[in-house]
């Protein structure tokens, strides 16, 4: 599960919204030195990768090899895991990597930002497609590295509903998890001193989601992260609830953000 954003610039001013320039919801409408759409989706594309490189590997380690024996808890894996990737996304934040692009790693960031009209239109397509081909790579990058045992005994890290959960129960609580997370950025956003906690709290917030939900849905909030492991693992059920629901789950808080602004 990959939530991360970043305070958009005001293109006017050239001041950050929200009174911050480190982590937040929205990416820079111009980055610092003329960044072009190409290289910031590059960096989306590279970042997200890495993300679900991290991602993939820490499910290898913790959850489907020996070492799984020490914590027999799937509560305390999902733990390890959360704080392995929370660590990740935490990195890609803070980096200037994340500060050149803006840090989304998530299509419902995208369109939340767009919504709120702190990211131009013409990039979420893009952005997006970066993203998504990011995760794919991410999670092909995996395999090379690790061999068969990550398709053979955890399906690239893919995930999927517990056995009791209906479709319409992993959407609302996927889509729920992502709204949930972005009104923490959106409530940082609104205060400048406020900010500069984003790096942490956003990569909090999803650690959170991989232990609360991980047994239930997954945890994944974001499309990004089931989109490559799904594909990889030729497992396309339910696929459509992780990719719509937490774009779903972005509207509330991003249409509230906005009106409050007008």
């Amino acid at each position: 599960m990959l939530t991360s954003a970043r305070v958009p610039a005001r293109r006017a001013t050239g001041t950050a919204s929200g009174g911050g320039t480190s982590g937040a919801v929205a990416a820079r409408s111009v980055a610092p030195g003329g960044t072009t759409a190409r290289a910031a989706a590059a960096v989306e594309f590279a970042l997200t990768g890495g993300v679900l490189f991290v991602l993939v590997t820490a499910v290898r380690w913790v959850m489907a090899s020996p070492l799984s024996r020490a914590l027999p808890q799937p509560h305390l894996q999902l733990a390890a895991v959360g704080l392995i990737v929370g660590a990740a996304l935490a990195w890609a934040l803070s980096s200037p990597w994340g500060r050149y692009s803006g840090g989304h790693l998530n299509p419902a960031v995208t369109l939340a930002l767009w919504l709120t009209g702190a990211f131009p239109g013409r990039r979420v397509l893009p952005y997006v497609a970066a993203q998504l081909t990011g995760s794919l790579a991410g999670t092909g990058l995996a395999r090379l590295v690790w061999g068969p045992v990550v398709g053979d005994r955890m399906a690239y890290a893919a995930v999927r509903p517990a056995p009791a959960w209906s479709a319409g129960a992993l959407f609302t609580a996927e889509a729920a998890a992502t709204a949930a997370i972005l009104t923490v950025a959106l409530l940082l956003m609104s205060r400048p001193a406020w900010t500069r906690w984003i790096p942490l709290a956003l990569p909090a917030a999803t650690a959170v989601v991989i232990v609360a939900l991980g047994t239930l849905t997954g945890g994944s909030a974001n499309p990004a992260r089931q989109f490559g492991p799904a594909l990889w693992a030729h497992q396309p059920a339910y696929l459509w609830a992780y990719l719509l629901a937490p774009l779903t789950g972005a509207l509330l808080p991003a249409l509230a953000a906005r009106s409050k602004r007008q």
